[in-house]
């Protein structure tokens, strides 16, 4: 049986433009028209006459409509879809589109959550798109899509190495927990592959940074195929430090420069940190492994002849541990003497985390964390190598291991 079609597009059309309705949208109105339309027609051939037709061939008869909300990219449509005396009548031409319209819903709320936009301000988003209200727990559920997504990403091997720099470091966040707010701590690592590419290897929720967490960090990437790694930036740490030892310990560890100069900061009057700040970032700008270590000493002497005697042997302590980039290929020290990647990622983070304040739970920080970093690792993976390739073939010889550093000048030892 064919059932002629119900609509003459040029009438409906010539009808709405004379009505001149403001409060009715063309593109919405058009779509809610052609899709009753086609439902009707459907019906029809289910119940195998058209709407009022008297025919031998009927074998079923309409009963009225239901009204459902339908979703899309024009906005909220309001459907009235046909129902029948016997039977179920499901418009399944209309649900494989549906899907794809709230898809494209979802992708728009959850890029908003994974932007920092709060689920209260969320709302609005939706409704500026011209789609009814939504809830904060359709909002949630929406976000929650996300899981799948960072879950994969957290769990994929690492087989782009050897993954010869790794810096690891935590940034605390709040989250509600037994009927209080506790801090947990974000623990990220992020590596340069052996294309010469940064990478977010991995990042997991802990309760504190200890030994016992950070071990079982590390292992976990070494786990998903982490090898190769020679040198290790973060801050100083005890728990990371001891973890570091256990699990990678042919790897040697390098001093965050940015927390060092901060803990430094805090052993000089304030009205003296530039020109002491000065003095020691002037050790990290030498063009080689020796002329390094020369400046050290000469800044220690300095700061010993200037008063500055316990900034002077905080320096001097430190030493092995700041200039551990030393021992590597120059080409790559404006990258690896310092965490500064990281603190930037950790930046970026914040940006989005602080616009939730307090999470409701640790499965809320994973989710927004773990999008917003597999996001990044995304950009850097189509972005200009972060090294190159060639220089990371380049190994470190036992002459110039961190352990065997040039003698400080006696001046600046004494």
């Amino acid at each position: 049986m064919t059932v002629p079609t119900t609509i003459d597009p040029a009438g409906w059309l010539g009808k709405y433009l004379e009505a001149d309705d403001a409060d009715t949208d063309l593109p919405r109105a058009m779509l809610q028209a052609f899709a009753e339309t086609l439902m009707s027609a459907q019906a029809s051939m289910q119940c195998g006459a058209g709407l009022g037709e008297r025919s031998d061939e009927r074998v079923n008869s309409r009963n009225g409509y239901r009204h459902r909300r339908w979703d899309t990219r024009v906005g909220s449509v309001d459907l009235a879809v046909p129902k029948l005396r016997q039977g179920v009548y499901s418009p399944e031409f209309l649900l494989q589109p549906r899907r794809r319209a709230e898809q494209a819903l979802v992708a728009v709320v959850c890029q908003a959550y994974v932007e920092g936009v709060s689920t209260r301000r969320v709302d609005d988003l939706v409704k500026a798109m011209g789609i009814e209200g939504i809830s904060r727990s359709e909002v949630s559920r929406m976000a929650a899509e996300l899981d799948a997504k960072v879950a994969e990403f957290r769990d994929r091997p690492l087989d782009t190495g050897p993954y010869k720099y790794l810096w690891i470091d935590a940034l605390t966040e709040k989250v509600r927990e037994g009927g209080r707010v506790v801090n947990v701590s974000a623990v990220i690592a992020t590596v340069t592959g052996g294309e010469g590419r940064r990478e977010i290897a991995g990042f997991d929720i802990v309760t504190t940074e200890d030994t016992a967490a950070w071990t079982e960090f590390l292992r976990g990437l070494v786990a998903r195929g982490l090898s190769g790694v020679e040198l290790v930036i973060s801050d100083a740490h005890g728990g990371i430090k001891a973890a570091i030892a256990t699990v990678l310990a042919d790897a040697t560890w390098q001093r965050c420069r940015t927390h060092f100069m901060a803990n430094l900061a805090s052993r000089v009057p304030k009205a003296s940190w530039p020109m002491v700040a000065t003095l020691v970032r002037s050790i990290f700008e030498q063009p080689d492994r020796e002329t390094t270590w020369a400046q050290l000493g000469d800044v220690v002497e300095r700061l010993s002849s200037t008063g500055f005697a316990d900034a002077a042997g905080f320096v001097l302590d430190a030493a092995d541990d700041i200039l551990a980039f030393a021992a590597f290929p120059p080409e790559h020290w404006p990258k690896i003497r310092s965490n500064n990647p990281q603190e930037r990622l950790n930046k970026e983070i914040r940006r989005r985390t602080d616009v939730v304040g307090i999470f409701p739970n640790r499965t809320a920080v994973i989710r927004l964390v773990g999008a917003v970093l597999a996001e990044q690792s995304d950009e850097w993976a189509i972005t200009k190598r972060y090294m190159s390739v060639e220089s990371l073939k380049t190994t470190v010889g036992r002459e110039l291991s961190p352990a065997n550093p040039p003698p400080v000048p006696d001046a600046a030892a004494g």
